[in-house]
């Protein structure tokens, strides 16, 4: 499978008036095909089967300098696995050659989404996304967050996950002032899907923080927090 033949079937599903209205929506300029997100799956799900390792990277980075708004969502799912085999460098070295070429939330968080199962599977590789919290690319200081949300997920959780937990909550500590829309946004989202499993930890985050987050941002970050600790001091009675 080429990149040219991958894109003349994205084009085989393509839809001129939903891709008018994605390229209104993303606000971003680059070509949209108009592809429903099922025949993306659809169509990556084959390409995973037809190549090996080697040929899913030159496939995806062929899609992804295409910059083509569903190319690059097709790139992110073909590196989206819990295992690659062999996961050495060359699916994470990929992942983290896109980082800095983010422009938009969705491709963002495709990308990310493949990002946090090479995390999972090599935790040591968070050294490297720590590099990213100082970027001058907001985009990039996003991906510290929304690539290790795996780690709010978890309901017992083992030293080395709270110490990843309290790692990734300092990085957002250093974001709370951040006036941009989307860093506020990602401070919370990773707060209120900690605050599920973790809540102690928010409550702590917030007592010290909260003042310094937008009032939106500090509302979404505690929204899930009533109901969990009612739910928990009630259990069983």
């Amino acid at each position: 499978m080429t990149p040219d033949a991958a894109i003349a079937a994205l084009e085989g599903h393509a839809d001129p008036a939903k891709a008018i209205g994605l390229e209104t929506y993303h606000k971003i300029d680059r070509p949209y095909l108009g592809v429903p997100t099922p025949a993306i799956d659809a169509l990556c799900k084959d390409w995973r089967s037809a190549c090996d390792l080697d040929g899913r990277l030159v496939l995806a980075n062929g899609l992804w300098d295409t910059n083509i708004f569903e190319a690059r969502i097709a790139a992110a799912k073909l590196l989206t696995q819990a295992r690659i085999r062999p996961d050495d460098t060359g699916a994470w070295d990929l992942i983290c050659a896109w980082v800095p070429q983010f422009d938009s939330w969705a491709i963002a968080d495709a990308v990310c989404g493949a990002g946090a199962k090479r995390l999972v599977w090599d935790p040591s590789r968070l050294d490297t996304v720590d590099g990213w919290t100082s970027s001058d690319h907001m985009w990039s200081r996003r991906a510290t967050l929304v690539m290790t949300l795996p780690w709010t997920k978890q309901n017992n959780p083992k030293p080395q996950d709270e110490a990843v937990r309290d790692r990734v909550l300092g990085w957002a500590a250093g974001y709370v002032g951040d006036p941009d829309w989307f860093m506020q946004k990602a401070v919370a989202w990773w707060l209120r899907e900690l605050s599920k499993h973790d809540s102690a930890r928010v409550h702590a985050f917030l007592a010290q923080h909260g003042d310094q987050m937008k009032p939106f941002a500090r509302k979404e970050a505690s929204r899930k927090l009533a109901a969990q600790d009612y739910a928990r001091l009630f259990r069983g009675k």
